[in-house]
């Protein structure tokens, strides 16, 4: 049975590093194992007809309805769903630039855009094994070179992405590695590729499994958050529910009663 690649994952805000990391994750396995070569996968993907939509609307002032633009960029990540999987499947690890964490940080630090509505298109995606989070304050991010050329890339809005970036952590799957992307490239590179190697090992001969609801990743994260909630903001004819029902009610109503 042949092993399948693992599908690592990079995020953060712009200009935290990725792309260096990335290229150099890339470049290391491939030395490492040259007969099982590794896959760089960016997005957006500019390549193709949405991607070159996407970089239009990026590179201009040009107006698009904010749940529009949303949709093109997960579009652009279901046009490549296939090719994910067939290159998982044939053995070759994937390193990735970006995914739908971004597209549902970015988008949800927008007026009137809730993460649970800009998560809804990801349901069934591939989910990377793990993710790594290269965490570097908005204020020094915005120092580095080229910040500023794209539509999202002002401080105010940054800030609001890392901040978004941090709520889905405590309530999406897979394993997030939070890594301080602040030292050296060197140093950077070492915990990453820790990270790598450990991620390797843990699932190279698991399953691929696919994005699922926000809620559901949420009750198996946070059953007992979600208990205190309720004693906060549930009527006293939910609390003598059974605890199962509790939370059913919670996660569907909101906080609200089930009455």
């Amino acid at each position: 049975m042949t092993r399948r690649g693992i599908f690592l994952l990079f995020e953060g805000v712009d200009r935290c590093g990725k792309t260096t990391q990335t290229k150099l994750l890339h470049d290391a396995l491939n030395a490492s194992s040259p007969h099982q070569p590794s896959a760089l996968l960016h997005f957006p993907d500019r390549s193709t007809a949405i991607g070159k939509s996407i970089h239009s609307y990026l590179t201009s002032s040009e107006a698009m309805d904010d749940h529009a633009i949303h949709l093109l960029f997960s579009a652009n990540r279901w046009e490549a769903a296939s090719k994910i999987e067939s290159i998982l499947a044939s053995g070759q690890h994937i390193i990735m630039d970006r995914y739908s964490f971004s597209g549902v940080a970015f988008s949800a630090a927008k007026s009137g855009m809730s993460l649970d509505w800009c998560w809804a298109p990801e349901i069934g995606l591939p989910k990377p094994d793990a993710v790594i989070f290269l965490d570097v304050p908005v204020t020094q991010a915005s120092t580095r070179a080229d910040f500023g050329q794209e539509r999202y890339e002002t401080t105010a809005f940054q800030e609001k992405v890392y901040r978004n970036f941090y709520d889905i952590m405590e309530r999406a799957t897979p394993k997030w590695h939070v890594v301080d992307a602040t030292g050296t490239i060197e140093q950077v590179q070492e915990k990453v590729m820790a990270i790598a190697k450990e991620t390797i090992a843990k699932y190279s001969e698991s399953p691929l499994n696919h994005f699922e609801k926000f809620w559901l990743v949420f009750r198996q994260l946070n059953e007992q958050k979600l208990l205190d909630e309720m004693e906060r903001n549930v009527s006293l004819k939910v609390k003598s529910l059974p605890k199962n029902l509790m939370i059913e009610c919670l996660m569907v109503f909101g906080g609200g009663t089930c009455a």
